[in-house]
């Protein structure tokens, strides 16, 4: 098998997740050139200025052409638009994938607006709170994983062109099929947002009747939930309305549980509570074990 080489890099949405792929790309990749595109002016402005890429376009069709990979880091919803901006300039044997946190989704929406181009979907399960180009670093992939959700039609060699390049970034690479990604995800990480920002929703409404203790008083665990809820709200609507059979689905799970533990306090069942939160802790140090969270105090934060 002829291997592949990435040596043009075009990144369209110039974010979080594409200023960290543009600045882990010219601090591991320093051969490969970058050419950047964001929709938005101001975006565009920000990264020239930050210098993350070698040039940033105005044209999402231009930053596209003679492109060996393009990762569209844009929203959920907004993949059909990007793609369908850029591929005036897209070349047949360019590989075209992303980072949403939904897959099947974006793989049916690339595929029907690129027909008969080479479309990998992909998802590095890294983030952090904040947004914009400023708030992109190098070392996000780090010891993450990136997953990789190819159809049967995709090709060999582009499919370990695209592995090559997320471990190059410092990612770990695992392939599945784009709808247990999907059901996967809506576990590991769209419902916990989707309850963080309930909670911090219904502790905003408590607030005007305790006159702002929920606030002040605000525990470790609250702490935590606002900082999942401080995401971007555009990118988690997209999520949740892109994978949204998958959601559903987990959330009557949880609903149901939380059933049983309601009625193991209602009933001053400290067994079963006592079982289900022994469970629990063994997941979280499960992870931790597995290197993706700080076992440090205070969840590793500096103070």
């Amino acid at each position: 098998m002829v291997t592949r080489r990435v040596e043009r890099l075009a990144i369209i949405g110039l974010g979080l997740i594409g200023s960290s792929i543009a600045r882990a790309v010219k601090e591991r990749l320093p051969d490969v050139m970058v050419i950047g595109h964001d929709a938005s002016a101001e975006v565009r402005d920000v990264a020239s200025t930050l210098g993350l890429c070698d040039a940033v376009l105005d044209d999402a069709a231009g930053a596209v052409a003679d492109a060996d990979l393009v990762i569209l880091a844009v929203p959920v919803g907004g993949m059909a638009a990007a793609a369908s901006a850029m591929a005036p300039g897209l070349a047949k044997d360019t590989i075209i994938s992303d980072v949403g946190s939904s897959k099947a989704s974006v793989a049916e929406a690339l595929a029907k607006v690129l027909p008969g181009h080479i479309v990998i979907p992909a998802h590095p399960v890294a983030g952090t709170e904040n947004s914009g180009p400023e708030a992109g670093f190098a070392s996000l992939f780090d010891g993450r994983w990136c997953i990789i959700t190819p159809d049967t039609a995709a090709p060999a060699d582009a499919v370990a062109a695209l592995t090559d390049f997320w471990q190059a970034l410092g990612a770990r690479v695992d392939v599945m099929d784009a709808a247990h990604h999907d059901m996967v995800l809506a576990v590991t990480s769209h419902l916990p947002h989707l309850i963080a920002y309930t909670i911090v929703g219904t502790a905003s409404e408590l607030e005007e009747v305790t006159e702002s203790e929920v606030i002040k008083y605000s525990a470790g665990g609250f702490r935590d939930f606002t900082r999942i809820a401080a995401s971007d709200p555009v990118m988690w609507r997209d999520v949740f309305l892109a994978n949204k059979d998958a959601v559903l689905a987990t959330l009557q799970r949880f609903n149901e549980d939380l059933t049983v533990l309601q009625q193991a306090i209602r009933r001053g069942d400290a067994n079963k509570l006592e079982d289900w939160f022994t469970r629990t802790r063994a997941i979280r140090r499960s992870i931790i074990a597995e290197g993706q969270d700080d076992p440090a105090p205070d969840f590793g934060r500096k103070h």
